[in-house]
C-alpha cells in the first residue's frame, strides 16, 4: 500500500517534532485480500516509520498493539470497532495503546492491559520510558439503571398487556394489529422496561457489535437491552446487514435486545422475508463473491401493523372504505411463513375514552411485571439453559411434553384452523412460558389454551376468505375448545 494512506501521519510526525524521510514509502498491510478501512492504522504506520528511521527504538514496540487515527496536529482520535480487537489482544496477552476516546470501552474488557494516550508525543514518551502512562484500571463503573417508559401508562388493553408480559417472559416474537391510536407503539416501547439487564457476557457481545456501527459504542448503553426501531423505508441490507465489506444490520445491532418494526406492512417485502432465517437460527450469513460473513442475530421481534390501508377496518367507527380486494392485497404483503414465525399475534382494539380518562383505573407498573418476568426467565435458564423461544425440539418434548388432552386440543386446532407443525411447536413454547410465569412445573390445557388465544391472526377471517382479517371487531376471535 502506498504513502496515500499516511498524509495525516507525516504531517502529524512533523508537527510533533519528528522528521519524515524523503521519497516514496511503501507500507505492506498483508494479507491483501483482507479489507482495511478507517484511520485505525495511522498510529502504527507512523510509529513503524519512526522506528525504521531510528528516531525511536524499535524494541519497546514488540509487546504492543497500536490503534488510533492521527490528526494533522498529532492528536489521537477514537476509532470504531475496537472491542473485538481488545478481546483478542487480551487472549493473546498483548498490551494495547489506543486513543483516550476509546478508554471507556477498553475498561469493559476484564484483564486487558491497555494504555490510553492523547497524542503521538505521549505514545513515544511512554515507549521511551520518559513519561509512562498508567494502564486503564479494571472495569468501568456501573451504569445507572435505565429509565424506560412505564407500563402503568397504558390504560386498558388487558390482552395486549398480557401478551407483552408473555413475550418478555420467554423472549417470544409479538405482532400487534389494530387501528391507528390504539396504543401499539406505546406498548412496544415499554417492552425493554420489562426485560432484565444483560448478563456480562451478553453485554460484551452487544457492545462489540455496537462498536462496529456508525454510531459506535456508548458507555451509557452498557448492560442495557438494545432497542432498535428502523424506519419502514429501510432496505433489506439495512435490516440484515450487507455492504462491501459486509457489516451488521439492524437485526445484529438488536442482538440480545428488541427489534421493533412499526408499520410492518410498509416495509419492503424482500426486507421482511429476509427476517425468516435469523428468526429461527439466531444468526445471519451474508455471502459475497469474495468472502462470507456471519453475524449474531438473537433478537426479539415486536411488530405493529394496521388492519387495512386506511387503518380503520373493524374498529367500529364505520370510517373504513377499503374494499375486500384492497385489504386482501394489503395484508398479502405479510407472507404466511413469516406470520407463522410470530409466536404471539394480538388484536389491539381502540380503548374506550372512559377508560383513558378514568383517574381511578390503576395498571400494573413495569417494575411489578419485570419481577415476574425475571423469575420466569430464571426458571427457564435453570431448567434447560436457554429461554423458551430458543428451546430445541428435543428440549420441548422433554420440558413441555403434551398429555392426551393437550394433544387433542392441538389436533383439533390444527385441523380446523390450519395450524402448521411449526405453529404447534411455537404454541407449546409460549405455553411453557405461561406456565413459568405462574411457577407451574408442567404445562396444562389452560396454558396451551391461552397460548392459542394469542395466535388470533392464524384463525381470523377464515369465513370471509381474507387471510388474517378479523371477521368482526378487533378482539373477536373464533371460539376454540378451552378458549374463553
Amino acid at each position: 500500500m502506498g504513502s496515500g494512506v499516511a498524509p495525516a501521519g507525516w504531517r502529524a510526525a512533523l508537527n510533533s517534532g519528528f522528521q519524515w524521510p524523503p521519497g516514496r514509502i511503501t507500507v505492506n498491510l498483508a494479507p491483501a485480500d483482507l479489507p482495511k478501512d478507517g484511520g485505525r492504522f495511522d498510529l502504527p504506520i507512523a510509529l513503524a516509520i519512526l522506528a525504521a528511521t531510528c528516531q525511536i527504538p524499535s524494541h519497546p514496540l514488540i509487546p504492543y498493539e497500536f490503534y488510533g487515527e492521527l490528526s494533522l496536529g498529532g492528536e489521537l482520535r477514537a476509532v470504531r470497532g475496537l472491542l473485538s480487537a481488545l478481546c483478542q489482544a487480551t487472549l493473546e496477552q498483548h498490551r494495547v495503546i489506543l486513543p483516550r476516546g476509546n478508554r471507556e470501552e477498553a475498561g469493559r474488557i476484564s484483564g486487558a492491559r491497555v494504555v490510553a494516550a492523547a497524542n503521538l508525543n505521549e505514545v513515544v514518551s511512554h515507549l521511551n520510558g520518559d513519561r509512562p502512562l498508567p494502564e486503564v484500571q479494571g472495569a468501568a463503573p456501573d451504569i445507572p439503571e435505565a429509565h424506560y417508559p412505564d407500563l402503568a401508562d397504558v390504560r386498558g388493553q388487558p390482552d395486549a398487556r398480557r401478551a407483552l408480559e408473555i413475550a418478555a417472559g420467554g423472549a417470544h416474537s409479538l405482532l400487534l394489529l389494530g387501528p391507528p391510536g390504539a396504543g401499539k407503539s406505546m406498548l412496544a416501547h415499554r417492552l425493554p422496561g420489562l426485560l432484565p439487564p444483560l448478563t456480562p457476557t451478553e453485554a460484551l457481545e452487544s457492545a462489540i457489535i455496537a462498536s462496529t456501527s456508525s454510531r459506535g459504542f456508548k458507555d451509557q448503553d452498557w448492560s442495557r437491552r438494545p432497542f432498535r426501531a428502523p424506519h419502514h423505508t429501510s432496505s433489506a441490507a439495512a435490516l440484515v446487514g450487507g455492504g462491501v465489506p459486509p457489516g451488521p444490520g439492524e437485526i445484529s445491532l438488536a442482538h440480545h435486545g428488541v427489534l421493533f418494526l412499526d408499520e410492518l406492512l410498509e416495509f419492503d417485502r424482500e426486507a421482511l422475508e429476509a427476517l425468516r432465517e435469523p428468526l429461527e437460527s439466531g444468526r445471519i450469513s451474508i455471502s459475497r463473491a469474495a468472502w462470507q460473513s456471519e453475524f449474531p442475530a438473537r433478537f426479539q421481534l415486536i411488530a405493529a401493523m394496521n388492519p387495512c390501508p386506511c387503518g380503520h377496518h373493524g374498529d367500529g367507527s364505520r370510517r373504513c372504505r377499503c374494499s375486500a380486494l384492497t385489504i386482501q392485497r394489503y395484508r398479502a404483503r405479510l407472507s404466511g411463513p413469516l406470520l407463522d414465525r410470530l409466536d404471539l399475534q394480538v388484536l389491539v382494539p381502540p380503548a374506550a375514552v372512559s377508560t383513558l380518562l378514568d383517574p381511578h383505573r390503576v395498571s400494573e407498573s413495569s417494575a411489578v411485571v419485570r419481577l415476574r418476568v425475571a423469575r420466569a426467565r430464571a426458571r427457564q435458564l435453570e431448567r434447560q439453559g436457554v429461554l423458551n423461544s430458543a428451546l430445541a425440539d428435543a428440549g420441548l418434548e422433554r420440558h413441555a411434553a403434551p398429555d392426551r388432552p393437550i394433544r387433542d386440543l392441538l389436533e383439533f386446532t390444527a385441523a380446523r384452523f390450519n395450524l402448521s407443525a411449526r405453529g404447534c411447536g411455537r404454541t407449546l413454547r409460549v405455553a411453557r412460558t405461561v406456565a413459568d410465569l405462574t411457577a407451574s412445573a408442567r404445562v396444562t390445557v389452560e396454558h396451551v389454551s391461552e397460548a392459542l388465544r394469542f395466535r388470533q391472526l392464524d384463525e381470523a377471517g377464515k369465513s370471509a376468505g381474507l387471510p388474517g382479517l378479523p371477521a368482526g371487531a378487533p378482539g373477536e376471535a373464533h371460539p376454540r375448545p378451552g378458549v374463553h
